[in-house]
């Protein structure tokens, strides 16, 4: 017997009229806004390939038992294809990519770059899943990307000068979106759970590979809190955060759910106060109370939007 109960969604009611979406996107944000602190903390002991690709191995682990316990069945034809776009972006892609670009810059400043990801996730949700958002939709989404980006720059002190590691934050951005995007959809056909975790066994071996020769090149050196780090990116920021964030996307719609990422960096600079003692001030609060009533506008816009009912975006 397969256990796949989250693959189908019930459709007698319209997606977009559902406030479930936005909960479980809401949990996922909140798993993934410790990832940038995390990872921070991280890299001060061990390489960025290593954590970048060991995390992933260590997910893939968690992954391939979830799957044997519950005795999910393979993936068939073209969702092979599709795990491997899924792998590519949010397995591989974001993890190294933000892993080197944090060797050369604070967390704040990778916040206001990864600023984008709600954009760029809504945009690809556009071109992959044929979304229509309604034209006040893309306002207030832009309107609140505007906001997110001002804000952390001002706390991070400016974006500066375009150097490399805003190259890599921006190709993480991109991947990041492709991975979110062929996941939410991929979700409606084999559920949130198993699209993570098929996605991580897909990439195993290249991982695994990429763990080894970090390891050899620059053996990890780490304290006990930059592994309980390294941990937290395995397990949660990997592969746990995913079941809500792709259980969100799948309910959709997949740029409305996305929005709620607007919140994210307003999360990450307060934890990165909190554990790596950056201060916060006043003006953080205030943009971040601005940041999260951007987020809720661009739901109201897409929330508002007639649509079929049980027609999936």
């Amino acid at each position: 017997m397969y256990s796949n109960s989250s693959a189908t969604l019930p459709r007698t009611e319209p997606l977009s009229h559902r406030p479930a979406g936005i909960w479980w996107g809401l949990l996922g944000v909140a798993a993934f806004s410790f990832t940038v602190p995390f990872t921070k903390v991280a890299v001060d002991g061990m390489s960025p390939l290593f954590i970048g690709s060991g995390r992933a191995v260590l997910a893939a682990l968690l992954a391939a038992l979830a799957l044997a316990i519950m005795r999910q069945r393979l993936p068939r034809g073209v969702q092979w294809a599709r795990l491997a776009i899924i792998a590519g972006g949010v397995v591989v892609g974001f993890p190294v990519l933000t892993s080197y670009a944090l060797t050369a810059v604070p967390a704040s400043h990778a916040a206001v770059v990864t600023a984008l990801l709600p954009a760029a996730t809504a945009t690809a949700a556009v071109l992959r899943g044929h979304e229509r958002p309604p034209f006040l939709f893309w306002i207030m989404s832009g309107i609140g990307g505007a906001v997110t980006v001002a804000f952390a720059a001002y706390t991070s002190g400016g974006l500066g000068g375009f150097s490399w590691p805003d190259l890599l934050l921006l190709g993480a951005v991109a991947a990041g979106a492709v991975g979110y995007a062929e996941g939410g959809l991929l979700a409606r056909d084999m559920g949130s759970w198993q699209v993570i975790s098929w996605a991580l066994v897909v990439a195993a071996p290249l991982m695994v590979l990429l763990t080894t020769i970090a390891m050899v090149e620059q053996p990890p050196a780490a304290s006990p809190v930059q592994w309980a780090a390294f941990a937290y990116l395995g397990v949660i920021s990997m592969f746990l955060g995913f079941f809500a964030w792709y259980r969100g996307l799948a309910i959709g719609p997949m740029t409305r759910v996305s929005q709620i990422q607007l919140v994210q960096p307003v999360l990450t600079i307060a934890w990165a106060a909190l554990l790596l003692g950056e201060h916060l001030t006043w003006p953080t609060v205030v943009g971040g109370l601005a940041v999260v009533l951007c987020a809720g506008v661009a739901v109201r816009a897409r929330a508002g939007t007639r649509e079929k009912a049980g027609r999936i975006p």
